[in-house]
């Protein structure tokens, strides 16, 4: 095998997502009804590619998110690399340009190279970047696996595509997604690259709208 394909998904919608609240790694919350709407949507449009193994991070929305295909019986391994980046003291409360500066001015800053910055009492993207490379070297070294699912989250999936694409962390928040989207990747034996062939593939969701 020279390639490895790997079906990224952000977990479904949560009532903090739909009220705009930070959640990051310390607030294990789960999927809400539509969310659960959003999960069962994915599996429906995907329940039938030969995915080898789940791979989620440590907390509860993303393993609900891929839920039909763990009830398949599918292997499913538990990387805490891949978790939500932890925003500290911001998690649980709602960002307001009124009053709460801090936040908004760390994004920015983010976005003028400085990913080494953490908000107080959390992590720096570089960080988050870090422990991703570790989990993300674990899905790779299973060679045998040439196509499998990852379930994780809003702002780490934008650091890891980041990375993954060869770019400064700087240029993260050019990924653009939703609840239960879909990045389709690739990656190269041969020439160690990753290549993103689907981007923010909402397709199944469609079903919802109807």
């Amino acid at each position: 095998m020279s390639t490895k394909t790997i079906y990224i998904i952000r977990h479904g919608e949560t009532d903090y997502n739909k009220k705009g609240i930070v959640q990051g790694s310390g607030i294990d919350s789960s999927l809400n009804e539509t969310g659960q709407k959003q999960a069962e949507a994915f599996f429906s449009a995907y329940q039938d590619m030969p995915f080898e193994t789940v791979y989620t991070s440590a907390l509860k929305r993303t393993h609900q998110s891929v839920a039909g295909f763990l009830n398949k019986g599918l292997p499913h391994a538990i990387l805490t690399g891949l978790n939500e980046i932890s925003w500290g003291h911001k998690e649980g409360k709602k960002p307001d340009p009124k009053d709460d500066s801090s936040y908004f001015e760390l994004i920015d800053r983010w976005r003028n190279g400085e990913t080494h910055l953490p908000f107080a009492g959390g992590e720096s993207p570089d960080e988050v970047a870090a422990r991703q490379k570790i989990a993300i070297d674990t899905i790779l070294e299973q060679k045998s696996e040439e196509l499998v699912l990852v379930a994780m989250h809003g702002r780490a999936m934008r650091i890891l595509l980041t990375w993954l694409s060869d770019l400064p962390l700087s240029e993260m928040d050019c990924f653009h997604h939703q609840n239960l989207c879909l990045y389709k990747v690739e990656y190269d034996y041969t020439t160690e690259k990753f290549t993103i062939l689907e981007s923010n593939n909402t397709e199944h969701l469609k079903v919802l709208a109807v």
